[in-house]
């Protein structure tokens, strides 16, 4: 091997490491250069140049520098023509953005673009068609700089523009030699690689090349021009050629340093001082690479993300949407909060150094009254976001950038605050597609929140106005919290203008609720539903009409049925759903996803730990609320010691005339009168209850047989109305009447009589029902919810009997069945809690026989 062969081989095996070291020689170059430089600048010089720059003036770079950056997408397009796969041309602009911008501030040397352009356009191409698109088009990427090399020879020695620069003559004749050794190259080599290289495709690429740096040019010089420097701007054109020349040659990611060095030493020769010059250049490097390079970013983000997003099943895109649509919110909030500061007691907050660090992140209005109900506009709005409203996008919208505009124009223009504004409208745009509800349900801790800042602020701007009269005991002089009573006044009657807008806002979002909470009850729907798939426990509360139901279809059958009733942003579901049990999933998937639409929450109570369980599986958590007593009617006697005493009490009443009946429905009037007397006898006036537990209603009793006690005169003393389960598996009581000449007992008698009549007519249990609270929060090792419920279990003898319920039952129960509270995994267990007592302990009122309507409680 000769000596010639053995050096290109050596070259050959480190010329990686050459070309870093060579570019790493440069950069050092470069750096000092550029110390030496800077320190010859006037700093308070360059920030008066900075600073004059007017906003149009500032906007008109940056529309032209976006401009600007189109012809580099000249070259993607010629790529994909010499690649097998199609591209949109979107896909093309997309991706051609973010290969141009980030090759112009990070390419090394051409690398970088190589590799996006792998990574965008390689789909469906083998590795050896991409490297050869990729290089075909590589050559021609300088051939514009090359043709303005020739343009800047012709200037300079042929019309004497800028002769100043004509020692520069080798690099520009280096230059302009590239683009017709390139072509003759491309015509004269025979090998495969140029066969599909036309001559038109390369004159279009080689235009595209052109109008890329005559643009870069253009741009240049109109910023230049912007900053109405007095000089001869065609003298421009040869230094700027000159300076990209040695940027391409140092290999230095954007010509970084090079380029500005020789094109500071250039503008030098013609007048522009140092302190110009560099002002000069870097609207130039902001404006042409770098915002258009963050949008590149944005774009390659969003394409990776998406690809990321694919992969991972949606998740991160779920993720970040949720995560804009919370950062929105409490935006919204802060700034409402702000605004009322600001307005309630402005010259306090001026000379608060947290709030004043705080308000450049906030909007703002100079007229008072407009802060104050802005600001209440924007937390009531902030509850829809929140609750993910579709109908609260485009007036948050709206008022957002209203606001933005308003605090923009009343404000001096800071950078800071036009990029929070920026991220506040790109959050804006992110959430949009997690506001997917119809309407938003009024929560409690919403109401709670937005009353307290409205009642908070009430009080406060009251007492404020108390304090700033001079006329009051309170006032006291070294405050200066109001600029002067009528301020105050007007801002007064804006708080009530507010209160109203809040409230407008919260009918608006809460507007349109479904047809499903006002269907009329149809007792014929639910006698269906439970004659064709039968029923539990508590179907045949159904018949109270004191809930509301929704029904589950199939192909225009009723497949299953739930009861509930509304209560706030809850639907309160009363025990299991009825009906064909195969269904129950996929019906309790279609309640959930119809109230969800709707803002509501599904929330049930006294269910069994088999739905409890599937419950928790889809996202609920759950509290034991107690257990539902089951007697074996099956092995139910009165011999032996545990019943001695019931079968003594049958004895008697049986010596005494006592006599017990089951009636079948219909019952005629006087029964039911009958019945009326005991029922008013027993309750004392107290009133009734309902929803979870039955209450005297004629048409609800005649949907069952009635069991009685008479005395021996023949008259009802007792009564208690049956509850079948449909499945002939269970039976049970609701209501349990005695009058006060009713002997001591009665009940016990009634219900012995019952496990014998259940026994003999084919069920296996007779249901006593739930005993509340019991075996609860027991252990020291339960859950804290579960340990405060204990205790109202253990304290709570005062206000209801619940250790004596249990006891009582505990004589006849032989299985004791749990019963749980299943509500949605995040709320909060206490405001569950709190809106189940006000149903269950809600007094009833009394329901005519034939009025079917429901009573509709919003």
């Amino acid at each position: 091997m000769s000596y010639l062969a053995k050096l290109k081989a050596f070259l050959d095996k480190r010329m990686t490491l050459i070309k870093l070291l060579f570019v790493f020689s440069v950069l050092i170059f470069v750096v000092r250069q550029l110390a030496k430089i800077i320190r010859q600048v006037n700093g308070e010089a360059f920030k008066q140049v900075l600073e004059s720059q007017s906003n149009g003036s500032l906007l008109l770079m940056l529309v032209v520098g976006f401009v600007s950056i189109l012809p580099m997408l000249i070259y993607d397009f010629s790529i994909v023509r010499f690649l097998p796969t199609h591209f949109s041309p979107w896909y093309i602009v997309r991706s051609g953005w973010v290969v141009n911008t980030f090759t112009n501030l990070l390419g090394f040397g051409g690398l970088l673009g190589a590799s996006l352009r792998a990574h965008f356009y390689g789909k469906g191409a083998s590795r050896k068609q991409i490297v050869y698109a990729i290089s075909k088009v590589a050559l021609f990427l300088i051939s514009g700089l090359s043709l303005l090399c020739l343009a800047a020879l012709v200037m300079i020695f042929g019309f004497g523009i800028g002769q100043t620069f004509s020692h520069y003559w080798i690099w520009l004749l280096g230059g302009a030699s590239y683009f017709p050794a390139v072509f003759l190259f491309t015509k004269l080599n025979r090998s495969d690689f140029f066969d599909d290289l036309s001559t038109n495709q390369e004159l279009i690429m080689a235009t595209g090349s052109l109008l890329e740096w005559s643009s870069a040019l253009g741009f240049f010089i109109l910023v230049g021009y912007l900053m109405d420097l007095p000089i001869d701007f065609a003298a421009v054109i040869p230094i700027f050629v000159v300076a990209n020349v040695a940027g391409v040659v140092s290999m230095i990611p954007g010509g970084l340093g090079s380029f500005d060095i020789f094109i500071i030493i250039g503008l030098g020769f013609i007048g522009v001082n140092r302190s110009d010059a560099l002002v000069w250049i870097l609207l130039y490097r902001t404006f042409y690479y770098l915002v258009p390079f963050i949008v590149g970013t944005a774009l390659f983000v969003h394409d990776t993300g998406h690809k990321i997003n694919t992969f991972l099943d949606g998740l991160p895109k779920i993720l970040v949407r949720r995560f804009a649509q919370v950062l929105l919110t409490i935006f919204m909030y802060f700034s409402g909060i702000m605004m009322l500061l600001f307005a309630t007691v402005p010259n306090v907050v001026i000379v608060n150094r947290l709030y004043i660090r705080l308000f450049p992140y906030s909007i703002f209005f100079v007229s008072h009254v407009m802060n104050i109900i802005v600001a209440f506009l924007l937390i009531g709005l902030a509850s829809g976001i929140w609750a993910k409203t579709k109908r609260a996008f485009w007036p948050t919208v709206i008022v957002l950038i209203i606001s933005i505009l308003n605090t923009w124009l009343n404000e001096a223009f800071t950078w800071r605050m036009i990029t929070l504004f920026v991220i506040i409208l790109v959050i804006l745009w992110l959430s949009r597609s997690v506001l997917y509800r119809d309407r938003m349900a009024n929560s409690w801790g919403v109401l709670l929140f937005n009353g307290s800042l409205f009642i908070v602020t009430f009080i406060g701007y009251t007492l404020v106005g108390i304090a700033a009269n001079p006329h009051t005991p309170l006032h006291f002089d070294k405050a200066y919290l109001f600029p002067s009573q009528a301020a105050w006044l007007v801002g007064f009657v804006g708080l009530v203008i507010a209160l109203l807008v809040l409230f407008a806002v919260n009918r608006y979002l809460t507007a349109n609720r479904p047809s499903w909470l006002y269907q009329p009850f149809d007792a014929q729907r639910v006698r269906q539903v439970i004659r064709t798939f039968g029923g539990n426990e508590n179907s045949h509360l159904a018949f109270l009409r004191d809930k509301k139901l929704y029904f589950y279809q199939e192909n225009g059958q009723d497949q299953v049925f739930f009861m509930f009733r509304k209560t706030a942003d809850k639907i309160l579901i009363m025990g299991e759903p009825v009906g064909n049990r195969e269904k129950f999933a996929i019906a309790i998937d279609s309640f959930m996803t119809e109230a969800d639409q709707q803002g509501y929450k599904l929330l049930f109570y006294e269910i069994n730990e088999a739905l409890t369980m599937r419950l928790h599986e889809i996202g609920f958590d759950f509290i034991k609320t107690g257990e539902d007593g089951l007697v074996d009617v099956t092995k139910f006697t009165l011999s032996g010691k545990r019943h001695r005493g019931e079968r003594a009490l049958i004895n008697k009443f049986n010596r005494e005339g006592y006599q017990f009946e089951l009636l079948q429905p219909p019952f005629s009037s006087s029964l039911m009168a009958e019945l009326k007397q005991v029922s008013d006898d027993w309750l004392d006036k107290r009133p009734e209850k309902g929803f979870s537990l039955g209450f005297f209603d004629e048409a609800y009793l005649n949907e069952s047989p009635i069991a009685v006690m008479k005395n021996p005169e023949g008259a009802i003393v007792a009564f208690a109305n049956l509850m079948p389960d449909g499945n002939h598996e269970v039976t049970s009581i609701d209501l349990m009447r005695s009058s006060s000449k009713a002997p001591s007992g009665v009940m016990d008698g009634i219900l012995v009589n019952l496990y014998f009549q259940a026994r003999d007519a084919g069920y296996h249990y007779f249901d006593l029902g739930m005993s509340p609270l019991s075996n609860v929060g027991t252990s020291r090792f339960s859950f804290t919810q579960e340990r405060i419920v204990h205790l109202i279990y253990e304290y709570g003898y005062k206000l209801y009997s619940f250790e004596g319920l249990r006891s009582y039952k505990n004589k006849y129960v032989d299985e004791w069945e749990p019963k749980y509270i299943a509500y949605y995994r995040g709320n909060a267990l206490v405001f569950a809690v709190l809106q189940i007592l006000p149903i269950i302990n809600r007094p009833q009122r009394r329901i005519r026989i034939g009025w079917l309507k429901w009573l509709i409680a919003d």
